[in-house]
């Protein structure tokens, strides 16, 4: 046996003995001693008035969407914040379909707490009547949301007439949407919205053929003070009508033809000396501004005309000397407009174009003391006038907020208010109107 084999030689076999060993990886501490615990203070919850308080204070009415999905999931929160955001979600309510109006009438029924609560809450309502819906809002199931909601002051009430099968198109002229029918309201639709709140505030568009849709609400509601019309342009049924009888502080029309003076006459008889905003999409004919002018021109605070380009609607404007808001939409106005305007002056809108004669406005601008805003709505290369940088340093020496806009209904929607009565111009959206709203309505029921 050689020297490797020696040492690798099998040696003689044992018997083998095997043991299962299961570790143990536990460590053992010594016992520690117990830590005295201080008990947990009880929660506080946070007073309702507050939560009010701040979601309150988040209301925008320019993004009214946005804030009505931040209180829905605000209502996700806890039992007493859902109670709230309801609350706070039903002031402002829209019915565009039957399914939307069936859901409403369920949450607002005064037949229960939470529904009575629910109906108090509103203070503006939107509908649409709109024929050419399948699922459409029944003029029956309008008249009874408005019924349940007391504290209601502005309602908003859009009406399409039908169109022929196959003709319902998206897009059609204006001219050809309000030819389309829609029926008149019935004497128990008009029972029911008579007994139901007295509203302050009404703005219906008419794209149907039917004329007599505004004149049966109209009848309906002898308490309103602002009244905002627009679409079919309304005629009297019977020439010898009696008056309408609201004293209006407040008019805004947008008929696709000028109304007749027998129908303007008939509007405002009564809003002599009552009669302060009078806002006019489209120009009057020469007679009708002289009719309003010498009317009504005396009491008005703010005036809006889509153009004013001529001597004589440049000199009836300025007759109206207790202006404080005057709004012309169109880029070209008289410069005689601005020669001497009137010295309580707040709010001056206007449009401007690459070739609006600017200088006869900063010299207005310039020469006021009451001043506190100017809005221009800008188009045509109006952004690129020599004179813009003018108006911004004359503004800008003055004190006065200079606000520009290249958006048409934006222009509008910053020179548009709420439908309150105020002492200061440009008129705001805020929710100190919407309480103002709310407390009102309460106190004439």
């Amino acid at each position: 046996m050689g020297y490797l084999g020696f040492i690798f030689a099998s040696s003689p076999t044992r018997p083998t003995t095997t043991h299962h060993v299961e570790p143990d990886l536990t460590t053992l501490y010594a016992p520690k001693k117990p830590v005295a615990r201080l008990p947990k203070p009880p929660s506080v919850p946070v007073p309702m008035e507050i939560v009010m308080t701040i979601l309150e204070a988040a209301y925008e009415d320019e993004s009214l969407p946005a804030y009505n999905a931040l209180l829905k999931n605000c209502a996700l929160v806890c039992k007493d914040w859902s109670s709230i955001a309801q609350k706070l979600v039903f002031r402002n309510v829209t019915l565009n379909t039957q399914t939307a109006a069936i859901a409403f009438l369920q949450a607002a029924d005064r037949a229960t707490p939470r529904g009575r609560v629910l109906g108090d809450a509103v203070v503006r309502m939107k509908v649409v009547l709109d024929q050419n819906q399948p699922y459409r809002l029944s003029h029956r199931s309008f008249a009874r949301a408005v019924a349940l909601c007391p504290n209601l002051y502005e309602l908003s009430v859009a009406l399409y007439g039908a169109g022929a099968p196959g003709m319902d198109i998206v897009g059609l002229p204006d001219a050809s949407r309000m030819k389309r029918s829609a029926p008149s309201f019935d004497e128990r639709t008009l029972a029911i919205l008579r007994a139901g709140p007295q509203i302050s505030a009404l703005q219906f568009s008419n794209w149907s053929d039917n004329s007599s849709s505004l004149l049966q609400l109209l009848d309906v509601w002898p308490s309103l003070e602002y009244l905002d019309i627009s679409g079919t342009t309304p005629q009297l049924e019977n020439d010898n009508a009696e008056p309408f009888p609201c004293r209006l502080r407040e008019l805004r029309t947008n008929f696709q033809s000028s109304p007749s003076m027998e129908f303007m006459r008939w509007l405002l008889h009564n809003s002599t000396g009552t009669l302060r905003v009078l806002d006019l999409a489209r120009e009057p004919t020469p007679d009708m501004l002289e009719y309003l002018v010498s009317v009504h021109g005396a009491t008005l605070e703010s005036l809006a005309l889509p153009t004013c380009g001529t001597h004589e609607a440049a000199a009836a404007v300025r007759r109206c000397a207790a202006l404080r808001e005057l709004k012309i939409e169109g880029a070209w106005a008289s410069p005689m407009l601005y020669k001497a305007p009137p010295g309580g002056l707040q709010h001056l809108a206007f449009g401007v174009d690459s070739d609006t004669a600017l200088q006869p406005v900063i010299q207005a601008i310039r020469k006021s003391d009451e001043l506190r805003a100017v809005t221009m709505h800008v188009w045509h290369g109006g952004e690129r006038h020599p004179q813009m940088n003018v108006v911004k340093a004359a503004c800008a020496l003055k004190g006065i907020e200079l606000r520009l806009t290249k958006d048409v209904p934006a222009f509008r929607s910053m020179t548009r208010g709420d439908p309150v009565p105020t002492a200061t111009y440009p008129r705001i959206r805020s929710l100190d109107n919407l309480l103002y709203m709310a407390s009102r309505a309460s106190t004439t029921h």
